[in-house]
């Protein structure tokens, strides 16, 4: 698998992070800075208990975010746990979906910020913008896609709301169902859920704090096909949040029987550069097929 992004440029940009030159001037249009402040704390453990064989697909690699001199504020990327579960046994038929709310939250000490441009017909580079405690801007080129996705209109329960389609980040979250044993340490991987684009966005001020921005800093994605650069991101203390009625945020529970987890994943493929790589896994137990919650775990580094 290709590596999240090159060691080498990551080198680079650091020893150049008093002066970003020509790659600043990429980007004509300018981001937020960022709100200041100390790193925040990791967020809720929840219940406890033992960690699964497996985490995140991609390989861990090296960090700015733990070089002082560069005295960056990261973000940190935690999922709550997914909530509001709900069985569906209408918009597939013959099928049964297991759904859930998700909630990708930034609980670091700076913005999670990407910006990208069009390097080509469909192709966009694309770059995470890190903040310093000064507030200068340093971009480190990351091996994540931007995608053009469409999303119909049709809500689970509710009428349909019109088909859209927006610039959202290719792999963003990952969801995943694992049978557990009686101590709920996961066994195996059973099945998949297809939702892993979002928009990353200022939906919810989730965390208030002095370091959290009062209004949305990023907002809703683009809509435009043809946009020739693009700004995502979540602040500090802010969440992107989709409600279980949303499309794609089910896994299929058809057939299944016992206790499972229900994990959701952030940045899945270690794609990210974040203060911290090992909180951003939470999951829920359950029964099946009734649907029962059982408890929860929240920001850790597997299942």
């Amino acid at each position: 698998m290709q590596a999240p992004f090159a060691v080498g440029a990551v080198i680079a940009a650091a020893i150049s992070s008093a002066s970003l030159g020509t790659a600043t001037a990429i980007f004509a249009q300018s981001g937020p800075t960022g709100p200041g402040g100390a790193t925040a704390p990791g967020g809720p453990t929840g219940a406890s208990g033992p960690t699964g064989p497996t985490g995140p697909t991609g390989p861990p690699v090296p960090t700015p975010c733990m070089t002082p001199a560069l005295r960056l504020r990261c973000p940190d990327l935690l999922m709550s746990a997914p909530s509001k579960l709900h069985l569906d046994r209408t918009t597939i038929p013959g099928r049964v979906l297991l759904r859930a709310a998700s909630s990708i939250n930034n609980r670091g000490s700076g913005p999670l910020e990407i910006r990208a441009h069009r390097i080509g017909s469909p192709g966009m580079g694309v770059y995470q913008a890190i903040y310093d405690r000064g507030g200068d801007r340093h971009l480190f080129r990351i091996a994540a896609k931007l995608v053009f996705k469409h999303v119909p209109g049709e809500r689970y329960e509710h009428e349909s709301v019109g088909d859209f389609s927006y610039w959202k980040f290719e792999h963003a979250a990952a969801f995943q169902l694992w049978s557990i044993d009686a101590q709920r340490r996961a066994v195996q991987l059973v099945r998949t859920g297809p939702k892993v684009d979002y928009c990353l966005r200022d939906l919810k001020r989730t965390r208030p704090s002095a370091s959290s921005p009062r209004r949305p800093g990023y907002p809703a994605c683009r809509q435009n096909p043809n946009t020739s650069s693009d700004v995502l991101g979540t602040s500090v203390g802010w969440s992107d949040v989709y409600p279980y009625e949303y499309p794609e945020q089910w896994i299929d529970m058809t057939g299944l029987h016992g206790s499972f987890a229900y994990v959701q994943i952030a940045d899945p493929d270690n794609l990210l550069i974040e203060s911290n790589k090992h909180n951003n896994v939470s999951e829920t137990y359950l029964a099946l097929p009734s649907g029962r919650a059982l408890g929860h775990r929240v920001a850790v580094a597997a299942p």
